[in-house]
């Protein structure tokens, strides 16, 4: 039996919300509303491109030189991304997850993280995306230490939000207070910087243009449910992305360098329980003891 590269396709649909979810780690491969792309998408038979829909766990973003220390302990990381001779986006965005719970609007799928020289942990996965004709896509993702011995932990997702055209004739409104400021190599150079009277400066609507974003925003202001927002709109139509309180950062990218195709045809929008390069630097890392879990939520809505 042949099957695509991204594994089996998992397809839900409820309301005018349709989303295809992949065997191989559990990613969002689409998600649309009456037909029209809500994020960038991919061929089923095609790794994902630039991390399209990923799940980034145990860490998101980067790892500079992939070493960290935990516990007194220096551990190093394979380097994913050599050209920057970082480890980036963790250790499960290729693995094949179980599903465990498949209803027409939802779907649950699990995956067992086993201990590696560059991460000797042991921890247990899940992610549940849900359909709803009022209320779009939600994600939930939820770890839990299945080892005997505390783990460093941190986790993202990286759908890229889509309006149908391409990014510099798009509005844009951001929830971030502060923004982390980066090196050459993407790793923060210093503490969060207030976005008054910078370019990263969204908090009020306002037209993208040519601006490149690649950074990621904390001080998130957030609703009374405790829910931060991003909105994209364009000519036609938007689209608005929701992160809860266990994501206290989120990473903003406009796809300058992803297949020419999808160039500036998408917003990178990463809910993140810490910043890059948390792993090593410890800022809001989560450490997990034996036992302990540790979930948070994310979700998607046309309008």
């Amino acid at each position: 039996m042949l099957t695509d590269t991204t594994g089996e396709q998992f397809r839900l649909t409820a309301g005018g919300y349709e989303a295809t979810i992949t065997e191989a780690g559990a990613g969002l491969r689409e998600l649309s509303h009456l037909g029209e792309p809500l994020v960038l998408s991919y061929g089923p038979d095609e790794p994902a491109p630039a991390a399209f829909g990923q799940l980034l766990i145990p860490w998101p973003n980067r790892v500079d030189h992939g070493r960290y220390t935990f516990d007194g302990t220096e551990y190093q990381l394979d380097l994913s991304e050599p050209e920057l001779d970082c480890a980036i986006h963790g250790l499960v965005r290729w693995a094949p997850w179980r599903p465990v719970a498949y209803e027409p609007q939802s779907i649950t799928l699990t995956y067992g993280l086993h201990g590696s020289t560059g991460y000797p942990f042991r921890l247990d996965l899940g992610v549940t995306y849900t359909l709803d004709a009022d209320t779009g896509l939600t994600v939930r993702v939820a770890a839990r230490n299945a080892g005997t011995r505390p783990a460093p932990y941190a986790h993202g997702m990286h759908p890229y939000l889509t309006v149908g055209e391409p990014l510099d004739e798009c509005v844009l409104t951001l929830p971030g207070r502060r923004y982390q400021p980066v090196d050459e190599r993407m790793i923060p150079s210093g503490p969060p910087v207030g976005v008054a009277g910078t370019a990263y400066d969204f908090t009020t609507a306002r037209r993208l243009g040519d601006q490149t974003v690649d950074v990621a925003f904390t001080d998130l202001a957030r609703d009374a449910d405790g829910r931060a927002w991003a909105l994209l709109r364009g000519s036609r139509r938007g689209v608005r992305f929701w992160l809860d309180e266990a994501q206290p950062w989120l990473e903003v990218y406009t796809a300058d360098r992803v297949p020419a195709a999808s160039r500036r045809r998408g917003l990178g929008v990463e809910p993140m329980t810490g910043p890059p390069n948390a792993l090593a630097g410890g800022t809001d890392l989560i450490r997990l003891a034996p036992q302990d879990s540790y979930t948070g939520s994310w979700g998607i809505v046309h309008g």
